[in-house]
């Protein structure tokens, strides 16, 4: 027994040495501002990383490498202290040696939100967790945001914590101990004269944000391309890489970069791998950022997959990547702020918009509780309460009033959802019910089981029976698609929803403004339109009530002499015909 346990004694010492720590890989599991919230000027930001050895590794933030007097160890990561001054937004990755580290974004703007803890949340009377002590106040504009907060903290004894600066909107820690103490000073604060809304923030135990939960698809699709041929996926990769540096015409591409609001991707998976560290330099390609997940069938890497995975190493196929030979580059920057919901997607969104970004996913939403979908069933998922509800559609009116006033060329595509429900009604869900020209919501559709179609055949595709609908839906897209997976040249399993609709338009949109960076909001939401293949069977009536899947063809949409036949039917995204008419724009411009 003594050799055995001499053995086991030497084996659990190896194991614990650096150089067993050297051969792990290095992650970065999570990147958030920590300390102060409010100062501007210094920076502080906590990381935690996976396979920290003892040395502190070097960390590079965009073109810079950052002194080791920035750097600090801390429990779990690393702390790191920036100026503004000093340095700008971009990609930050860590070099251990030979190992390299997932590059995450982090920006350098103010909006930050802090996340409740587990013991600073409750139970609600509709069952939802909600935050005890943290709300935020929506300040109005004729005030100074940040004084008129820090006036209502000293005079209920609170304190700010946080905020999203160009909004007026600042994070307050309540002194309350229960929900009856909370909600009778919610009701004092909202009160206030300069207050136009109090955001009270909750949660659900969802699985996937806006994925299905325990639903399978009516029909398993064999490979991506067999859901995605319904959009010409293959055909628009092809005709971006023999049409772009066409030498007759050749057109000079722009980089774009994609804000995508997920928590986090698995670098561990083969669809990931490459993107570790700097992206290459010298070609243009496309850059990947994001925090390290655990599992790699996770909600943020499948929809950050639809747009960066690589090809044919893994489950998924990324469609920008698939560009990479003739375009200059798409930047997908996979971002959260904090695991704060809503009101931190809107901190992360706000400070992309500030960073550059053109296009936003949003591959999520909520319903109010009580929402009922087409056949009157009450949704029992992705559900906010009454008091939540009020408070997220005063803080999505702000963002998107400050998006037209301040980035009028920035895009949001946002999923219908996957209630069976009404996307367009703001008494039922957010935020795809905001009628603005710089949203664009995505419906779900599938492949129906009709075989030897063409594939522009209305009946080539079905509308997916989880899919919000009606007049509020702009266009609609293949909602399956296969998920990542950690094992080489296999399959992940099938995920389906409208999340997963929402980043083939996000990606064909980034495309269309590659071509032609001149493009508006109203004038891709035409195109995409306009491009469109329809979808649907044909109706001796029209649809009840705004049943359509999506809003209804009009006939200054389409060119007669080509499809006035398709007038009036639900419009079903052509990724190919998207970018030909984004190249005549171009033309037109020239």
């Amino acid at each position: 027994m003594l050799p055995n346990r001499a053995f086991l004694g030497v084996l659990a010492l190896a194991l614990l040495s650096p150089l067993a720590h050297a051969e792990q890989a290095l992650r970065i599991k999570s990147l958030q501002r920590c300390g102060d919230l409010l100062a501007t000027d210094r920076q502080e930001w906590c990381l935690q990383v996976r396979g920290l050895g003892e040395k502190v590794p070097r960390l590079r933030l965009g073109d810079k490498t950052l002194p080791a007097k920035a750097v600090q160890r801390s429990e779990g990561g690393l702390r790191l202290q920036l100026s503004r001054d000093e340095h700008r937004s971009a990609p930050l990755w860590l070099e251990d040696g030979s190992r390299v580290s997932n590059p995450v974004w982090l920006s350098l703007n103010g909006s930050h939100v802090l996340a409740a803890g587990p013991d600073e949340v409750a139970k609600n009377m509709d069952g939802l967790t909600t935050y005890l002590d943290l709300i935020s106040l929506l300040i109005e504009e004729s005030h100074d945001g940040l004084e008129e907060a820090r006036r209502l903290a000293q005079k209920y004894d609170a304190e700010v914590v946080g905020a999203i600066a160009p909004l007026n909107v600042y994070q307050l820690r309540l002194p309350v101990k229960n929900l009856t103490e909370r909600d009778a000073l919610v009701l004092r604060i909202g009160s206030e004269t300069s207050v136009d809304a109090v955001v009270v923030e909750e949660s659900a135990p969802e699985r996937g944000e806006e994925a299905e939960a325990a639903r399978q698809p009516a029909r398993k699709p064999q490979k991506n391309s067999e859901e995605w041929a319904a959009n010409r996926f293959m055909d628009a990769v092809s005709y971006y890489q023999r049409r772009i540096p066409a030498s007759d015409s050749p057109i000079e591409t722009q980089p774009v970069r994609i804000g995508v609001i997920e928590r986090n991707v698995d670098f561990d998976a083969p669809d990931f791998a490459d993107y570790l560290g700097a992206c290459p330099d010298g070609k243009p390609r496309t850059c990947l950022y994001a925090r390290d997940a655990d599992e790699p069938d996770n909600h943020g890497s499948t929809v950050a997959g639809i747009l960066a995975a690589h090809w044919d190493k893994g489950g998924n196929t990324g469609f920008l990547r698939g560009l990479d030979k003739a375009s200059n580059g798409f930047e997908v920057i996979v971002e959260r702020n904090s695991d704060a919901g809503i009101t931190a997607n809107i901190a992360a969104s706000v400070n992309l918009v500030e960073d550059g970004v053109r296009v936003l996913n949003w591959s999520w939403g909520i319903h109010r509780v009580g929402t009922r979908n087409i056949e009157g069933d009450e949704i029992d998922s992705l559900v906010r309460s009454n008091i939540a509800m009020s408070g997220y559609e005063e803080l999505l009116e702000e963002f998107f009033l400050w998006l037209r006033n301040e980035h009028p060329d920035v895009l949001v595509i946002n999923s219908a959802g996957n209630g069976s429900s009404y996307s367009g009604r703001d008494e039922y869900r957010l935020p795809s019910s905001f009628i603005t020209e710089q949203l664009l919501v995505v419906g779900g559709h599938q492949r129906s089981k009709r075989e030897n179609l063409a594939i522009d055949d209305p009946a080539y595709a079905v509308k997916r029976d989880s899919s919000n609908v009606d007049m509020r839906v702009d266009i609609t897209a293949a909602a399956c698609a296969r998920a990542s997976t950690r094992h080489v040249d296999a399959s992940g399993d099938v995920h389906c929803g409208t999340s997963y609709a929402t980043p083939l338009v996000t990606g064909i949109v980034a495309a269309m403004l590659s071509i032609n960076p001149q493009l508006q909001p109203e004038q891709v939401r035409m195109l995409l339109r306009r491009s469109a293949m329809t979808i649907g069977g044909d109706y001796d009536f029209e649809p009840m009530d705004a049943e359509d899947l999506t809003a209804p063809i009009l006939p200054s949409e389409r060119n007669y002499e080509l499809s006035d036949k398709d007038v009036g039917r639900s419009a079903r995204l052509d990724m190919q015909k998207a970018l030909d008419l984004a190249v005549q724009s171009l033309d037109r411009v020239r």
